[in-house]
């Protein structure tokens, strides 16, 4: 059978949609890659806030137009259909299978019974391990792989959905994370991102420690791994190994992704974070001292229940003192089974985007000035465009997460190879971008 695959959400999805697809591919189904080829669509849905939802259900609708030709079986699949299934398969007639998260696994079974069932819904509790289906087909590039190390999360944070979508946090075996990173990078992959819903917290379900300093150091010896770089990590458990490990290596990136959500302390003990202001600051500030160069990014959320004027002015200071060099704010949008959408005092939406607004407008005002700091600065790129313009190329530096963070546009007078490493002087800066030019220098 031809099928095809609609990813939406985060990247953790998107591993579940790369080792299915390698899955139905190694077991004799063809993968296509437009729906108007295939005889069954999966989509892979989002649930996690408001808007991932609606533009889920509006991906599901769309898509089932394709059943009108060719395609067979629409089948819905991912967080939404694990947190509304019956809901969907009573409401959305035009899907065949409503299957959740820990599904896939029975793809095969499904699909076969799906013929003699036209519709069915399909869903299993949570699984005790990670999900592993074998060799993936990626959706990014050969050179940028996510690979993700656990599942599930034990924080329960009051505004959050995802444990109660996901499951218990629960980590891959070490050799299995060892194993399918040397997979991807005898594939030719040159950069790893580490994903799961908290990667500080690995290993503490298996071997009744935490070792992502162990995991970490241990892939930076993997030969050509160029790049290692380090997503979710909750402040209260960043360890001084796992910091001492990225000071020393250098294909650890200088990059780290912090969700620290707010700073104030009342807020942050009401979304049932593990961590203060003060613990936070300290954390930030142990980072920069260790790897000077190290960009962090985080994620704020404004709106939450009872966030006062004062809560937000002290927010806004704390963004002034931290000076993140990349940052994310959202409103909070009140999730239903979650605690803090039964709280008090909630907040008005228009007073949630005009916090989120400036916020923002502040933060652009930061990211100038640091992206004009790199001004004169020669940093490597990793090349992975080639635009319209003659001699015009666009790429990421470490600083960079794929599909996330800021972008360098450059001019080169060679012919760059796809995911191929360069030296590139920043000429100019704007808020989000850098300009600059290759500078190699053929031997005479």
């Amino acid at each position: 059978m031809k099928i095809y695959i609609e990813t939406l959400g985060c990247p953790k999805n998107a591993v579940d949609s790369e080792m299915t697809s390698g899955f139905l591919e190694k077991n004799g189904h063809e993968m296509v890659e437009s729906p108007e080829e295939s005889e069954i669509i999966l989509v892979n849905t989002c649930g996690f806030i408001h808007d991932a939802k609606e533009e889920s259900i509006d991906t599901i609708l769309e898509l089932s137009k394709f059943k009108k030709h060719r395609c067979k079986l629409l089948i819905v699949s991912g967080c939404l259909s694990e947190r509304y299934g019956k809901e969907l398969f009573h409401e959305i007639p035009e899907a065949d299978v409503i299957m959740g998260v820990n599904d896939y696994h029975n793809i095969l079974d499904i699909i076969n019974k799906a013929e003699d069932e036209p519709r069915k819904l399909f869903q299993s509790s949570h699984e005790n391990t990670v999900l592993d289906l074998g060799p993936r087909n990626l959706s990014t590039p050969k050179y940028s792989a996510y690979l993700r190390i656990s599942e599930g999360c034990d924080n329960y944070c009051s505004y959050c959905i995802i444990p109660y979508i996901r499951g218990p946090f629960r980590s891959s075996p070490f050799d299995s994370i060892m194993s399918q990173a040397q997979s991807l990078c005898e594939g030719g992959c040159k950069e790893i991102t580490l994903v799961a819903q908290d990667v500080t917290n690995y290993g503490i379900d298996l071997y009744g420690k935490h070792r992502l300093h162990e995991l970490v150091e241990k892939l930076a010896k993997i030969n050509d791994l160029k790049w290692i770089r380090l997503m979710y990590c909750y402040p209260h458990l960043i360890s001084d190994e796992l910091i001492e490990v990225i000071a020393k290596n250098e294909n650890i990136c200088r990059y780290m992704d912090i969700p620290i959500q707010h700073c104030s302390n009342h807020l942050l003990k009401s979304m049932n974070r593990k961590t203060d202001k003060k613990e936070i600051v300290k954390v930030i500030k142990k980072l920069r001292n260790k790897v000077p160069d190290i960009h962090i990014r985080t994620t704020l959320i404004v709106g939450l229940p009872g966030e006062t004027e004062e809560d937000f002015d002290e927010l806004k200071q704390f963004v002034k003192d931290m000076r993140f060099e990349r940052l994310g704010v959202f409103e909070y949008s009140p999730e239903e089974g979650t605690p803090a959408a039964q709280m008090e005092n909630q907040i008005d939406e228009h007073i949630k985007k005009a916090r989120r607004e400036e916020i923002m407008a502040m933060q652009q005002q930061i990211a100038i000035e640091i992206n004009s700091n790199q001004i004169g600065n020669t940093l490597i790129v990793l090349v992975e465009e080639k635009v319209e313009e003659e001699n015009v190329y666009i790429g990421r530096t470490q600083y960079d997460a794929l599909e996330i963070d800021n972008s360098v546009t450059f001019t080169s007078d060679r012919v760059l190879e796809m995911g191929s490493f360069i030296k590139v002087r920043i000429t100019d800066a704007m808020e989000y971008d850098l300009i600059g030019e290759d500078i190699y220098e053929p031997t005479q």
